[in-house]
């Protein structure tokens, strides 16, 4: 396995308040978001206070990630534009759906680093679709530069037309082949997030159980799961 990835954090792009705590927090990977945490019109604000975090790259322990919005969305090369620069480690792409996509985005990225004089960044792609789910192991194993796989359990379950319930969640074939598939290509794979932040038994529960399934780590939206995850993987 080529890293071994615990704890991912998402952090919103848009709140320079979070940016500047998140400097103390203790997570494998501290992932500044640009997606679903930051609506359309601060999309622009955002990456440049992403932007302008990464020069204080020094003062965060962790490595450093940012989600992108997706393949999809129209916005992805600009945000690649802005934040790939001296600092970051990492980018988390969400809603992969195959291979043709990360070609894509690896052509933008190796453009940008070759311009910049970067090395090249991790790419971690999440998977949070029925066609993402059914490419899984090709995305997994596209090359070096993906380090892991992320679940992604509620965007896949709207592309299900399969409704959350905390105590018997749907999508179970999905969330059991993405670490079989990650194992497979030798990187390590996420879970998805426990969104209950008062429920840390539930957490725990959540944790080794996937961990049963072969998940190395976990997704998580609060400094106060980290403890739990970290014990719990």
């Amino acid at each position: 396995m080529t890293q071994l990835f615990r704890s991912l954090i998402f952090v919103p792009g848009n709140n320079p308040r979070f940016l500047e705590k998140a400097k103390k927090i203790q997570a494998d990977i501290v992932c500044f978001d640009l997606e679903d945490s930051v609506p359309n019109d601060e999309k622009t604000s955002a990456r440049k206070l992403i932007k302008n975090a990464l020069k204080s790259r020094s003062e965060y322990s962790s490595s450093i990630f940012v989600r992108t919005n997706s393949p999809l969305s129209g916005k992805i090369s600009s945000d690649l534009k802005e934040i790939v620069q001296k600092g970051i480690d990492g980018i988390v792409i969400p809603k992969v759906n195959n291979v043709a996509e990360l070609k894509k985005i690896q052509k933008t990225l190796s453009g940008l680093e070759k311009s910049k004089k970067l090395k090249p960044i991790q790419i971690i792609p999440s998977i949070e679709s029925a066609e993402g789910v059914v490419n899984s192991y090709p995305i997994a194993s596209f090359g070096k530069r993906v380090t892991a796989i992320v679940f992604g359990i509620f965007d896949l379950l709207n592309d299900l037309g399969v409704e959350y319930t905390k105590d018997s969640p749907g999508g179970k074939y999905s969330r059991y082949k993405i670490p079989v598939d990650a194992a497979a290509a030798g990187i390590s794979s996420i879970d998805g997030i426990w969104q209950d932040l008062n429920d840390l038994k539930g957490l725990q529960k959540d944790c080794k159980f996937g961990k049963s399934l072969g998940y190395t780590g976990k997704s998580i939206i609060h400094p106060d799961q980290i403890s739990m995850v970290h014990k719990s993987f």
